[in-house]
């Protein structure tokens, strides 16, 4: 599969389509997390992530931004309000937006290379292998 440029934009949505947007700029740091709140939030073992830098994410579905609730002091994620998806999350003041690979559709060139929270993860799923080049 061929990787899509930095410059081309990538599209995505919550599960209704009420909230889309599209993302331009070079993506960092695919992987999955396993913390309290990524497990809780999601219903699952896991959630996918990946970053784009902010300045290139334009909300331009008919329901515009999405909902914000703070999961931390400084960081808050980003629900359709209609439909409940999840679709990101951001840090005060942080100059990049983490996506989920779900709200992009899970596209394939997207790969997760390390996995957060290692020790919140159930026995039963096998880890991300971290695969950084430092």
């Amino acid at each position: 599969m061929t990787k899509p440029s930095s410059s081309t934009p990538r599209t995505g949505r919550c599960q209704c389509g009420n909230i889309q947007f599209t993302v331009a700029g070079e993506d960092d740091y695919v992987h999955l997390c396993s913390c309290e709140d990524c497990q809780s939030l999601s219903g699952g073992p896991v959630m996918s992530w990946v970053s784009f830098p902010l300045a290139g994410l334009k909300w331009t579905g008919a329901g515009g931004e999405p909902t914000w609730h703070y999961t931390w002091p400084d960081s808050r994620r980003g629900f359709c309000p209609r439909c409940g998806s999840q679709l990101c999350a951001l840090d005060d003041g942080a100059d990049s937006i983490a996506i989920t690979l779900s709200a992009l559709g899970n596209p394939d060139d997207l790969i997760p290379v390390n996995q957060s929270y290692r020790g919140n993860a159930v026995p039963w799923l096998a880890p991300v292998p971290d695969t950084r080049t430092l």
